[in-house]
């Protein structure tokens, strides 16, 4: 019985021509971080089991990881999510590291969930992480890299960042509420699940939760508030950071207050924010993150706070796709060198490394075959140009150079080949 030639459930093929599109949308993800002065950083697939089980959330850890024994009897775990290996990396070098610390990767992580748009087994995932410097000009300048990878790809007309603090939401379980933490953080997971599961399903977690009528009323009436309305209401220090920050992002429209906003992990700590696409076509949230205060104290008596972010490649990619934001990206080939003799391999080799030194990218024909045929195969290859060895041009050291989009043919000499396509491909 043959192999199935398809992928593991969850994950994908990068034929070339997706490669292409993915090294375009790393490039352009790459250039405007690195524009704030953040540095990339990687770090290794397998992390111990228990690096999650710490502080990553019961529902990841429970359900959605991919997990192993080791022939050392050690239980390890592919990675989800990067932020805790970050913050391993700068615990161990946390007084040898300028700060604050800005840093961003590209990995490549896993969870074990439903294949749906937006949300596969395996994907890429940029991450941004900020951490020392003030809190709150840091929740700032994350905002700010949020918004600039979007324009990056001419779409932050069509985002809105929602902003939300976990500190407020403590003070409205515990203080408001009196709800103990236990409690208050299972609320909080099904609040952060509302919208993915609907309504019916939310209100039966409440009831399963053992919520009540008033608290639940209490609970729609903070979210349907304004910000203005819950400032005044309960001042505290969730309340304060998030003026404090809306006062810094008061020229930026898209930053709104969202009391339903809560992201589902268990370490964060202050700021949290989602960024949604306008569009009626993708209204779940793109990517999200916030302030983590107590994720580096894991690793050693360590105090240094952060704030991050996390924006997977396939809601990135649905994005530029459904508001046409994607280039016509270039051929991998620029020129193709015909082979129509055998004698000619030689002359073929030379030609195509002289247009290599000059900065095009090109394939020589591995086959004996008439123009024609070449031609058919340079078209299907999708090179610009073809290079001809016919036999009269080459009795006068010259070759034919066909540009393939428009049909137009030049003839050059074997010396000036190489810069006169570099020019012409311009």
């Amino acid at each position: 019985m043959a192999l199935s030639t398809q992928p593991y459930k969850g994950t994908r093929d990068f034929y070339p021509d997706e490669m292409r599109f993915r090294r375009w949308m790393f490039g352009r993800l790459r250039d405007a971080v690195q524009s704030y002065g953040y540095e990339e950083y990687d770090g290794p697939m397998l992390e111990p089991f228990d690096l999650y089980a710490a502080k990553s959330g019961e529902e990841l850890v429970n359900q959605q990881l991919y997990w192993m024994i080791d022939r050392g009897e050690r239980k390890l775990a592919v990675r989800p999510e990067m932020t805790p290996t970050m913050a391993r990396m700068v615990a161990g070098k946390i007084h040898e590291l300028p700060k604050p610390v800005r840093w961003f990767s590209i990995p490549n992580l896993w969870r074990y969930e439903r294949p749906q748009r937006g949300r596969l087994r395996e994907h890429w995932q940029l991450n941004v992480d900020l951490l020392g410097g003030d809190p709150i000009l840091a929740d700032a300048e994350i905002l700010r890299v949020a918004l600039s990878v979007m324009d990056a790809f001419g779409g932050g007309e069509h985002i809105s960042i929602r902003v939300n603090n976990r500190r407020l939401m403590d003070h409205l379980f515990r203080e408001k509420l009196g709800l103990d933490a236990d409690k208050a953080l299972a609320i909080t997971k099904a609040i952060d699940a509302r919208n993915k599961i609907g309504e019916e399903a939310y209100q039966k977690w409440l009831g399963d939760l053992g919520v009540g009528s008033d608290v639940a009323s209490q609970l729609e009436s903070f979210f349907k508030a304004s910000f203005e309305e819950i400032e005044k209401t309960m001042p505290c220090q969730g309340t304060q950071e998030l003026r404090a920050l809306f006062d810094l992002m008061k020229q930026n429209s898209q930053v709104c207050f969202d009391p339903l906003i809560l992201r589902g992990l268990d370490y964060y700590t202050g700021t949290v924010f989602e960024v949604y696409d306008t569009s009626p076509e993708n209204r779940r949230a793109m990517f999200g993150g916030g302030r983590y205060d107590n994720l580096v104290g894991l690793f050693g008596n360590h105090k240094l706070s952060g704030v991050g972010f996390g924006m997977g490649d396939v809601t990135l990619q649905n994005f530029i796709e459904t508001h046409g934001l994607a280039p016509k990206i270039s051929s991998a080939i620029d020129v193709f060198v015909t082979l129509p003799r055998l004698e000619l391999k030689t002359l073929s080799d030379e030609l195509a490394l002289a247009i290599r030194k000059a900065g095009l990218k090109t394939v020589t024909a591995l086959s004996v075959e008439g123009f024609g045929a070449q031609l058919k195969a340079a078209a299907k290859a999708n090179a610009r140009f073809v290079v001809l060895l016919g036999d009269q041009e080459i009795a006068e050291k010259k070759v034919a150079v066909k540009k393939l989009e428009t049909g137009e043919q030049k003839t050059f000499g074997f010396q000036e080949l190489a810069k006169a396509l570099s020019d012409w491909a311009k």
